[in-house]
């Protein structure tokens, strides 16, 4: 005989247990920890996407929720209006950089004002960072990072050189650049740059026509770096006028190896994107607050150590 009570117990007891996995599912959910990094540079740049790397790795190896923002160009307005919509999403943690604090230090000072905490990394500095009530900084004094390569350069007997900066304004740069001429102890000017490739090369090309004399171009990223050595390449002055830039890319390092490029100076940004992922999983899980800043640069990474690093560039890790 048909028995619809013997149908419904078991159907009762699916539901049930249907109902306890959804309800430790959604647990699991609000327990995860939650990340936002809201940077000036593109996941797509040769730099951060080192960074951006090693914000995803850094999640899915501790099962953090890691998100990455930036705004299309070098837009000051619009990062602070992410920084602000964020914050209002109450991540458990953001992570900023500051590359013009005229801009930005009003969005991150309510963004911790309103309890979310802030780490910042590669721009801004440690005293902005602690100025503005953040954890810590990661990254490198951009402006002795800039000291170090000048008096590098002035030991070889050059004194004339020019800094090409691709992005004008950004403080970070600005700094190498200025740093730069300290250390090499005369004026250097600025050859004001641009992001696109083409136009950057074209700039350089139309600089050292005009500067024959220049010994030394120093390059403050590889967006800048990689169009210098293409038009020094072009202008079959590759090797006789001496190059150097910030970060790496494995375009910079088989210059390097090549003895087109003197050195690239790395500012580990991998880190930046892993370290502070887990420190915030430490923060919500365990209440381990991270207590000082982390220097991750500058080094100097030359002929004799670039073949080392070319497979790991080329993994998106150095």
């Amino acid at each position: 005989m048909f028995s619809l009570a013997k149908l419904i117990k078991p159907a009762l007891g699916l539901l049930a247990g249907i109902t306890m996995m959804t309800a430790a599912t959604s647990l699991a959910a609000a327990d995860e920890t939650r990340v936002v990094f809201v940077t000036h540079g593109q996941s797509g740049d040769p730099y951060w996407s080192v960074v951006k790397n090693g914000m995803d790795d850094a999640a899915k190896t501790l099962g953090v929720k890691a998100e990455y923002l930036a705004p299309e160009t070098f837009d000051m307005a619009k990062m602070g209006q992410m920084i602000d919509a964020i914050a209002a999403s109450k991540p458990d943690g953001m992570v900023v950089s500051i590359p013009d604090a005229a801009a930005l230090s009003a969005p991150v000072k309510n963004a911790i004002a309103a309890g979310i905490p802030v780490i910042v990394i590669d721009s801004g500095g440690s005293k902005l960072t602690h100025d503005l009530g953040g954890l810590l900084f990661m990254g490198q004094d951009e402006f002795q990072a800039g000291v170090m390569a000048g008096e590098r350069i002035k030991a070889l007997g050059i004194n004339k050189a020019v800094c090409a900066n691709h992005e004008v304004g950004n403080s970070s740069l600005d700094d190498r650049c200025a740093g730069f001429a300290k250390g090499l102890g005369v004026d250097v000017p600025v050859m004001n740059g641009v992001i696109d490739p083409t136009e950057m090369k074209n700039r350089v090309t139309a600089y050292m026509t005009a500067h024959g004399d220049t010994q030394f171009v120093l390059a403050v990223g590889a967006s800048g770096a990689e169009p210098t050595l293409a038009a020094l390449d072009e202008m079959g002055l590759a090797g006789k006028v001496k190059t150097g830039t910030f970060d790496l890319s494995p375009t910079i390092l088989q210059a390097v190896v090549a003895g087109k490029m003197e050195w690239g100076i790395d500012a580990q940004q991998y880190a930046m994107g892993y370290i502070p992922v887990a420190m915030f999983d430490l923060w919500k899980k365990y209440k381990i607050t991270p207590i000082a800043d982390y220097p991750t640069g500058p080094g100097f990474v030359t002929k004799d150590t670039a073949a080392s690093v070319i497979e790991l560039a080329k993994l998106g890790k150095r």
